[in-house]
């Protein structure tokens, strides 16, 4: 009888019996990691799904980072509500729609966006209102319930004229379809949004910040642990090796998982089959304050 490694779950555990290529597709693989503001975050979002339909639908606009986790937190709700396009109904059912915005606010090219998602043919050269016709008609046929529009911010990137167009978009379907809409970006989502007073108003702001070094921030760490198939433990959430993944990360979760997901493959290649404080000052990792200020030379 195979003992199971105390330091790891049951499915890494599984993976030291595979071939290396195998286990470090495995670390790179993108991971699911509950943490209490992310929960929180989706509980929200949660809630915005279930709430009955009114013409003035709550909306909610989820604020953070580069690389601080926002992605993957709605990846995982589309996840838990995926596309039911079982054969015994007429329409599929999609009940969540993630759709990223389009680097300049433009109207059209926003509904192909859409069109695009739900499979439909169309001509990208159609007029925007025609689109709209049949992006409106097509989330209702398949009982859209939220509407998420990733990279909101870049609606500043737009002229004035263009920003007024697109927000009266938002406007239009949350009033048409009564659906939430949840807005996701940086910072400058929130100013994007507030350029229009009676949109701002229904926008609820939730901001998911940096990690602080505190028991959250180690918690988190022993949870990477036991998901990184190495075979002996790593020990992260020792002071020393914490504060250096810390240092490192920068407090930015995407940030924290490349530190572990490079150190635990540098890892398993070498047959150290640990991290530590050695093996992080080995691989090749520049903090995100520092890549910023190469980008801004």
């Amino acid at each position: 009888m195979r003992v199971e490694p105390s330091h790891l779950r049951p499915e890494s555990a599984e993976y030291l019996e595979r071939p290396n290529a195998e286990r470090i597709r495995y670390i790179q693989s993108p991971h699911w990691i509950g943490y209490p503001r992310g929960k929180e975050i989706l509980g929200k979002l949660e809630e915005l799904l279930n709430y009955p339909k009114s013409h003035r639908m709550p909306n909610l606009l989820i604020v953070g980072d580069t690389n601080n986790g926002k992605s993957m937190l709605v990846q995982r709700f589309c996840q838990m509500h995926p596309p039911d396009d079982t054969p015994k109904r007429d329409a599929a059912t999609v009940p969540v729609l993630w759709v990223e915005s389009q680097p300049v606010p433009d109207e059209a090219r926003f509904y192909n966006a859409i069109l695009e998602l739900l499979f439909v043919p169309h001509k990208p050269t159609e007029r925007a209102d025609r689109k709209q016709f049949q992006a409106v008609k097509l989330m209702k046929a398949v009982g859209l319930r939220m509407l998420i529009i990733d990279e909101i911010h870049n609606l500043l990137a737009g002229s004035m004229a263009k920003q007024r167009i697109f927000l009266n978009v938002i406007k239009y379907l949350g009033n048409t379809l009564e659906i939430p809409i949840v807005g996701v970006g940086t910072r400058e989502a929130f100013r994007a949004i507030q350029t229009d007073p009676q949109l701002s108003n229904r926008f609820e702001q939730t901001v998911l910040g940096r990690w602080t070094n505190n028991e959250d921030f180690l918690r988190l760490l022993a949870t990477f642990e036991r998901l990184l198939p190495l075979r002996n433990a790593s020990n992260l959430v020792e002071n020393a090796l914490a504060d250096t993944v810390y240092a490192m990360s920068e407090g930015y979760i995407g940030e924290i998982s490349k530190v572990l997901v490079k150190a635990a493959v540098a890892a398993v290649e070498t047959g150290q089959e640990r991290i530590d404080r050695r093996l992080l000052g080995q691989i090749d990792w520049v903090p995100p304050s520092a890549r910023r200020r190469e980008l801004a030379v």
